[in-house]
């Protein structure tokens, strides 16, 4: 797990290696292990080292491998890199570490981007041909690390996050109407390639680019989530299903403890992350830590889980640690928090990631952590009422959208306003190929690209803020296809996300299942009472913070009662508002 880095030019000159070194020095948090770079011409590689799954130099970044012609800057864990070892050692290749990243480099002198089906693990990679004079980025299928982009007429930059590519210069630094559109209606999601900075872009998941040196650029998907059963699994039951999907979620957890350093878990005492320490218990790790945090309650709401989390712990006889923060806390650690972040996110969920992994990182580097498993198992309420619709999309956007796209005109600045871009983007999503039943329309969406900047992002920026590796097994490549196999039907069922309670039925007590469903809450965040509110009426009202963006009568009318106008999702949209301010001025923008 590391920062990754770099610099194509076009215009026949030398790469700006100094601009590489402030971009990769901006991402020290990601890797604090060890840094190298490697310049060569057109190009420059910067690269940020955590040390995981190799400790020794012999793993060390850039990688550069005169015999084959390669050099590389790589950001990820390749999971099954022990057995692709092997199928290469079988072809001739022969090996002087014991890490992922000169089997992925390997793999790529051997098999060109045909390797990237190959590949079980998380990844955004960089790498450069100097026989070819060309540059290779790829991003893993769904999306789990990062990769921001920044093209002008003489170069292309690349790197793991969008403030380090700031560091560089050279970017047009305005906001994108459309992309705060998205933003807007999206809970701050702004699906890629867009950013809400004009002059950064992102990968998207399951993409990969070819660069050369004149400017030229090649780009390609390789690889679709496509919904519906395979002809020999028509006949299957929800007990079939079941057991799929635990043989399944078996092999994710265990590949997963591959490390050199000890794994823990991230346990909020709900049913998903449970079952990774349930599933880790049956795999035969014992002293297993897990981590849990809890806020003040506000607004009549509960702001812990800890009765859940604790019943799990003493359960296992995990090494358990308990994180309890104040609203004061809150407020003081918030810049902190966005400042980490690759682009403005919204959920509450932030601040306690960023909180627990501070806390985490003092004991362990990696964590395998419970993300995706509301997205590919229909966990949320807008999922139900999809299944009997004549109207897939009018039922999506009333119960996810956060707002109208009367009420979007009401909130932004006639500069700002746009068509109902987010509207467009979900209609065309819908009416893909690929996935007939209005469920499987709105998991799919939900799936690669609402849980990839929103749930995913969180987890990577929070966690590697802090030297932090989180692992995320419900998302292994076989899970999710398996999960888009699925009927709706055996989803929906028992309150959403059925045949995972079933799964888990055979693995954790039943009493963290038969439960409200929960998630990370931080009231003070929700509510904007007391000091809260008087914090975010300075972000929102001081001259010094207007940018024109929103309307005075919106922010006022919200400030007067925040808790009066909230989502569909039960979320703050004053809080939106107020988050992205802050954003901008912690990124400088």
């Amino acid at each position: 797990m590391c920062g990754i880095s770099g610099e194509l030019r076009f215009d026949k000159r030398p790469a700006d290696l100094a601009a590489v070194e402030r971009i990769t020095h901006h991402l020290a948090p990601r890797g604090p292990d060890a840094w190298g770079f490697h310049s060569q011409g057109p190009i420059a590689l910067g690269h940020r080292r955590l040390k995981i799954m190799d400790l020794s130099d012999g793993s060390a970044q850039p990688m550069v491998e005169p015999d084959l012609g390669l050099a590389m800057s790589f950001n990820g864990a390749i999971y099954n890199f022990p057995e692709l070892r092997e199928e290469l050692q079988a072809l001739g290749y022969r090996f002087r570490s014991g890490g992922d990243t000169e089997v992925l480099a390997k793999a790529w002198h051997a098999w060109g981007k045909d390797m990237l089906p190959k590949l079980n693990g998380m990844f955004a990679l960089g790498i450069w041909e100097p026989g070819s004079q060309r540059l290779f980025l790829a991003r893993d299928r769904l999306g789990i690390k990062p990769l921001y982009l920044s093209r002008t007429a003489s170069r292309l930059r690349f790197a793991s996050s969008l403030p380090a590519l700031l560091k560089g210069g050279d970017i047009d630094g305005t906001l994108d109407a459309e992309a705060l559109n998205h933003y807007l209606n999206f809970h701050a999601v702004v699906p890629a390639p867009r950013t809400l900075v004009k002059g950064i872009e992102k990968l998207p998941p399951a993409s990969w680019m070819m660069v050369d040196a004149d400017g030229n650029i090649d780009q390609g998907t390789w690889w679709n989530l496509d919904y519906g059963h395979r002809a020999d699994e028509a006949g299957l039951q929800l007990a079939d299903w079941r057991d799929l999907l635990l043989g399944s979620l078996r092999d994710a957890v265990a590949v997963r403890q591959r490390a050199a350093r000890e794994v823990g878990v991230l346990l909020s005492g709900g049913v998903d992350s449970s079952l990774l320490v349930g599933l880790l218990a049956e795999a035969g790790v014992e002293d297993l830590l897990t981590f849990s945090i809890g806020f003040q309650d506000a607004g009549g709401e509960r702001g812990d889980e800890f009765e859940y989390s604790d019943l799990i712990a003493r359960r296992y006889g995990t090494r358990h640690h308990q994180l309890r923060v104040g609203e004061h806390e809150i407020i003081e650690q918030l810049p902190a928090a966005f400042r980490a972040m690759s682009e403005p996110m919204v959920s509450h969920d932030c601040i306690a990631f960023y909180l627990l992994s501070r806390e985490v990182s003092k004991h362990c580097k990696v964590v395998q952590s419970g993300q995706g498993a509301d997205e590919l198992f229909a966990g949320y309420h807008w999922y139900p009422p999809l299944a009997d619709t004549a109207d897939p999309f009018a039922t999506y956007r009333a119960a996810f959208f956060d707002r109208s796209h009367a009420d979007y005109r009401d909130t932004v600045q006639p500069a700002w306003l746009t068509g109902d871009v987010a509207g467009d983007f979900v209609r065309e999503h819908f009416a893909r190929s690929g996935a007939e039943d209005p469920v499987d329309k709105a998991l799919r969406l939900d799936s690669t690209i609402m849980l990839v900047d929103d749930p995913v992002k969180r987890v990577d920026n929070m966690t590697m803020a802090w030297g932090l590796e989180a692992r995320v097994p419900f998302l292994d490549y076989r899970v999710v296809e398996l999960s888009a196999r699925i009927p709706s039907r055996f989803k929906l069922g028992d309150g959403g996300k059925q045949v995972l309670k079933e799964v888990a039925r055979q693995v954790i007590p039943h009493e963290v299942i038969d439960r409200p469903k929960g998630y990370f809450p931080v009231p003070g965040l929700k509510h904007l009472q007391g000091k809260t509110r008087d914090w975010v009426r300075e972000l929102l009202l001081d001259p010094s913070q207007d940018r024109g963006l929103f309307n005075a009568a919106t922010l006022e009318r919200l400030l007067a009662n925040p808790g009066e106008d909230l989502t569909p999702l039960r979320g703050s949209k004053l809080w939106q508002m107020a988050a992205l301010n802050l954003w901008l001025n912690e990124q400088g923008l």
